[in-house]
């Protein structure tokens, strides 16, 4: 029976438009004896499109891994007390065997595609997914090739669960997992992007340190030639350029809202030579620091 809330009614399962297979216990017995797939295999999938309402707790938690990929709308899961929320293109391992609550959000339910599955490999798989920090939700770039890989799955159980179809389906289930797991090494471009602007934030947080680009470099385990052509086409700069602009303005900001002389300033914008930091500063903005601060100075 469906648990009532005083809030709003909960739904595990029966959603307009949604697909849904569960192996037969029969089925799962010969999948396990099957060397081709009792490695790594799939005992239920399918998919949620807007599935308001959707609320599902699993006190003694499943004892199959469990991926939750959302394509649009919102949710949470909770695993071990940790609240996780799933937004479009991102993604999810549920561990098995741990107690577990997800549910779509009221405003914005979600829509999702879901796999349960386990077998040795599964074990390994979940290893790399984790990468011995624990779970985590990731984002992924949406690839059309996936939602082919889930419904080529989901037509050859559809179709049978004949020896050949749960084969095809579980040979299917590695690459259509890989998708996720191994998603910075099967899109290096998008999260090349990705990592620069990672890269920007660190800068924009350390103003008051000095780097060299090999440093820069290392913290993305990049070469400085990679590192660099990847910074400059992204913004239009070298790392180095950037970084100092970041600090001139950020200086401007000091000389505007603060009393703080030169020296103070170059200190917190990582500068050790006033004189430099005044020809840098006359460069960028095309008058020294304190004219700037006598033409700008907020009165």
């Amino acid at each position: 029976m469906d648990n009532i809330t005083t809030e709003r009614k909960k739904i595990k399962e029966g959603f307009v438009g949604q697909q849904m297979i569960v192996l037969p216990p029969d089925i799962k017995k010969h999948v396990v004896r099957n060397p081709l797939t009792q490695g790594l295999y799939l005992t239920a999938i399918g998919y949620y499109p807007k599935a308001s309402l959707h609320d599902r707790e699993r006190k003694s938690g499943s004892p199959q891994y469990i991926l939750l990929y959302c394509i649009e709308g919102k949710g949470e899961v909770e695993v071990s007390k940790q609240r996780y929320t799933l937004t479009p293109n991102t993604w999810f391992i549920i561990p098995k065997n741990v107690a577990h609550h997800y549910n779509s959000d009221v405003a914005e339910p979600w829509s999702i595609y879901w796999v349960h599955f386990t077998g040795d490999l599964a074990d390994v798989l979940y290893s790399r997914y984790t990468r011995e920090v624990g779970p985590a939700v990731y984002a992924v770039p949406y690839d059309e090739q996936r939602i082919v890989l889930f419904n080529l799955i989901f037509s050859a159980l559809e179709s049978s669960f004949s020896t050949r179809n749960m084969e095809l389906a579980n040979i299917k289930l590695l690459q259509f997992l890989s998708s996720f797991i191994y998603h910075e090494e099967m899109y290096p471009s998008y999260y090349a992007v990705n990592q620069i602007s990672q890269s920007i934030e660190f800068m924009k947080k350390n103003m008051d340190r000095c780097y060299t680009i090999g440093e820069l470099a290392a913290r993305l385990n990049y070469s400085v030639s990679h590192y660099s052509d990847l910074f400059k086409k992204k913004t239009g700069f070298s790392p180095i350029h950037y970084f100092n602009q970041l600090k001139i303005r950020q200086s401007c900001q000091y000389l505007y809202f603060t009393d703080m002389n030169i020296k103070e300033i170059c200190s917190r914008v990582g500068f050790d030579d006033p004189y430099y930091f005044s020809r840098m500063f006359k460069k960028v903005m095309g008058m020294s620091p304190a004219k700037y601060r006598n033409v700008y100075k907020m009165r």
